[in-house]
């Protein structure tokens, strides 16, 4: 029997993301079978992940500020605000079974690999979700350029579990609570409502993955006698490039267990009137 480390590497090796989502939802089903009273446990192990997970020929990424403005009022412009999401899952799925696999030699509780299982297996619902979204509306994934630089935070934060707990769930997945309203917005004002429908699954979900964040962020912090918000905020400005961007949707921030003195300091300067 492979040990989760190993399928988690699998994984993160395996290039097209419908495989890669197959994969990742078989080693989920796997782990949790494994998991219930009475079965034959499968080991956590340790792995030797790569730094980047295998991707696709398409789609051709690139430098943020090369990749086309997105015009969501048109039909063009919601399937390319699709696609952008869709790479996003896929990169999350990679994101939660590296945490895995990277980090798998430290010291944690079963409970630890359970929540990154469920995420991955979560993100890869959302992955095919989008793309299902993708190919009734006569596209796919790769068929539009896509951002090249969301693996910069996992390569970032390659030795330094804190720190990847920080930057991914708690900074980049926290930003897609705040954007995700505005994105059903358009799609509702579209009657697109089976993208409506798609989103608001992944909506829902994400706040689950943002909580494991911070509830881990906050277990580690523990364990060492260390003031989180202190060190979230000395890791942020480590290794987050910019300030983070109201307005920030501090209800379900809030309900993942991150409270607004984490993220306002980290802010960029706004008007006093936009933040009421």
């Amino acid at each position: 029997m492979k040990t989760l480390a190993q399928m988690a590497t699998e994984v993160l090796t395996t290039a097209d993301g419908r495989e890669k989502t197959a994969l990742s939802h078989r080693y989920a089903a796997l782990w949790f079978a494994s998991r219930a009273e009475g079965a034959a446990p499968i080991e956590v192990g340790t792995a030797s992940p790569p730094l980047r997970p295998a991707r696709p020929e398409k789609p051709e990424l690139l430098a943020p500020r090369d990749v086309p403005r997105r015009r969501p009022g048109t039909p063009q412009g919601r399937l390319a605000l699709l696609h952008a999401v869709a790479h996003i899952e896929l990169n999350a799925v990679d994101l939660h079974w590296d945490i895995i696999a990277r980090f798998s030699g430290t010291k944690l509780p079963l409970g630890f690999f359970d929540d990154w299982v469920k995420s991955a297996n979560e993100e890869s619902k959302h992955f095919n979700l989008v793309c299902d979204r993708l190919e009734a509306l006569g596209s796919y994934y790769g068929a539009m350029p896509a951002h090249a630089g969301m693996w910069r935070a996992a390569e970032d934060t390659v030795d330094d579990l804190l720190g990847r707990l920080a930057v991914v769930p708690m900074v980049l997945e926290a930003r897609g609570l705040d954007v995700t309203p505005g994105m059903i917005s358009i799609f509702e004002k579209a009657g697109d409502t089976a993208s409506v429908e798609a989103l608001k699954v992944i909506y829902a979900e994400e706040v689950h993955h943002v909580a494991y964040g911070s509830k881990w962020f906050h277990f580690l912090c523990g364990r060492h006698d260390l003031d989180p918000k202190e060190v979230f905020h000395n890791l942020v400005r480590k290794y987050f490039h910019g300030a983070l961007k109201p307005p920030f949707n501090e209800e379900k921030r809030a309900e993942a267990g991150i409270p607004p003195d984490f993220y306002w300091p980290l802010a960029e300067e706004t008007p006093i009137k936009e933040r009421l």
